[in-house]
């Protein structure tokens, strides 16, 4: 059974008003649409050209100026983090996507946190990742905790392996919190990319497709995507697969690439 492809319509069909990539979408062969900032979208508008379109949204990012890595922020990241689960509901989103720190403009990360130890880095996450898991399962609405490759799009990033992140959800033992493996991000930071799904696959709840380098469709960089896809369906997982890239040269030749190399 073919995994159900998610597109990211802040990278694809970005030649398109935002309304319209709902259907452009959908008529491309996509199950499900995400994007990255829920505040700058009128929900009621989204929600509506998702339904209209008939495809459903799969989630958005949930946690923006707050990290969990830091102690400090605890109570204003689950603040925020609630007024996130409030608008999935809103828009009809299945899942939140979260991560260790706070990402700015560009995805850079605000703040490196240099004056903190490891230690209080994860046991910070910790604490406040129990909090969140306990809120989805209250609010009935998944979490994903992604990790981030820290040499090309995200210097600072706490959460850089997927070991951590997998091992964290694992100990943590909620059904509504799981990791986003994100291929491109953990080609980047550890390769071995069959292995690690073969490792922790019982953990993803979502995953991200880009090729690497250049975070473009499959078949532009050195990732078997067709081999990768397959082995993720031999370990069990069956949610969605994301393709947070952005094309090469236009929206047309990438999707063309994602269905050939689905």
């Amino acid at each position: 059974m073919a995994l159900r492809k998610c597109a990211c319509i802040d990278t694809l069909y970005t030649e398109l008003p935002w309304l319209d990539r709902f259907q452009a979408a959908k008529d491309d062969g996509f199950e499900a649409v995400e994007f990255w900032d829920w505040r700058i979208r009128d929900l009621d508008a989204t929600r509506a050209a998702a339904e209209k379109a008939g495809i459903a949204i799969s989630g958005f990012n949930g946690d923006a100026d707050y990290s969990l890595v830091d102690p400090a922020h605890k109570e204003k990241y689950l603040d925020y983090l609630a007024q996130s689960v409030a608008a999935a509901k809103k828009v009809g989103a299945a899942s939140v996507t979260i991560h260790s720190n706070a990402l700015g403009e560009g995805g850079v990360v605000v703040n490196h946190y240099d004056d903190l130890s490891h230690t209080v880095k994860l046991c910070a996450m910790y604490d406040t990742l129990l909090a969140c898991a306990e809120m989805a399962e209250k609010e009935e609405l998944n979490l994903n905790l992604e990790a981030l490759n820290i040499t090309t799009d995200h210097v600072g990033n706490f959460l850089a392996t997927t070991q951590m992140g997998a091992e964290m959800c694992r100990l943590i033992g909620s059904p509504r919190l799981k990791l986003l493996y994100d291929v491109y991000h953990m080609q980047i930071n550890e390769g071995c990319v069959c292995d690690t799904i073969s490792n922790y696959a019982d953990q993803f709840g979502h995953i991200h497709v880009a090729d690497a380098p250049g975070r473009h469709e499959p078949g532009t960089g050195e990732i078997n995507y067709k081999k990768v896809l397959a082995h993720l369906e031999a370990c069990g997982y069956a949610g969605r697969v994301g393709y947070e890239l952005f094309p090469l040269t236009d929206t047309k030749t990438a999707v063309q690439a994602i269905m050939k190399n689905a």
